[in-house]
């Protein structure tokens, strides 16, 4: 059983559109996924990039083509009122409730399927809570304070150790096995990587072979210069 990690953040349409075909461009292949809420503005402030919604012609974009695969796959897709937002509300609540599927898969569709709600609306926000602490409670799990230092703390150092192990955008999946490479686990950006994911997992043999470590050899060239 291989153990699939899924960095993202609820802000990111493109993460939700992976955590919803996740099942089925995996199904058959035997895997577990654990889930990895941090924060996407902490890796483009580590990386100094700009979001894409920072960018009016690539927000154009980004909003015009997921709308297009959320039709493409049958997937329900609603863009929030407000985008982009601040995730850190849901991001910690996230964290504090334990993030599994069931979790993930409330926080995600509050975003993405409200049409014309705001994902950060303190109403909302105060009902999803009472949903997902009222899920512990049945499963007799105390639930922490998604407000609390313990939690915060928790986010940010997540979203660092994210970044150490070259994590930049999300979604982004890590192959917790080195697939006979010393190289150590693999990262798989975007949610149109799910079908390279699959055939890593698979173990096909381009993934085996010399091809992985010598593409992603640096290559110097023309640096820019400010």
């Amino acid at each position: 059983m291989q153990r699939v990690v899924f960095h993202f953040d609820v802000v990111s349409p493109y993460a939700y559109l992976a955590f919803e075909r996740l099942p089925q461009v995996l199904a058959g292949i035997g895997h577990v996924v654990e889930y990895r809420p941090l924060l996407f503005a902490g890796l483009l402030a580590h990386w100094g990039q700009k979001g894409p919604a920072e960018i009016e012609p690539k927000r154009q974009w980004t909003f015009r083509q997921v709308h297009w695969l959320a039709a493409r796959h049958g997937v329900t897709l609603n863009t929030p009122a407000q985008h982009p937002f601040n995730p850190l509300p849901l991001q910690r609540l996230l964290l504090a409730c334990g993030p599994n599927r069931r979790t993930v898969e409330a926080v995600m569709r509050h975003v993405w399927c409200s049409e014309g709600a705001a994902a950060d609306d303190p109403q909302r926000l105060a009902a999803l809570t009472a949903e997902l602490t009222a899920g512990l409670t049945a499963e007799r799990k105390p639930p922490r304070d998604p407000a609390g230092d313990e939690v915060k703390a928790e986010l940010r150092a997540r979203t660092a150790e994210a970044a150490a192990r070259g994590v930049f955008g999300v979604p982004t999946f890590e192959l917790d096995r080195a697939l006979g490479s010393p190289a150590g686990p693999r990262l798989f950006w975007g949610q149109d990587a799910l079908e390279m994911l699959a055939d890593a997992l698979r173990g096909e043999p381009w993934f085996t072979g010399p091809a992985w470590t010598r593409e992603g050899a640096p290559r110097p060239g023309v640096v820019r210069r400010d």
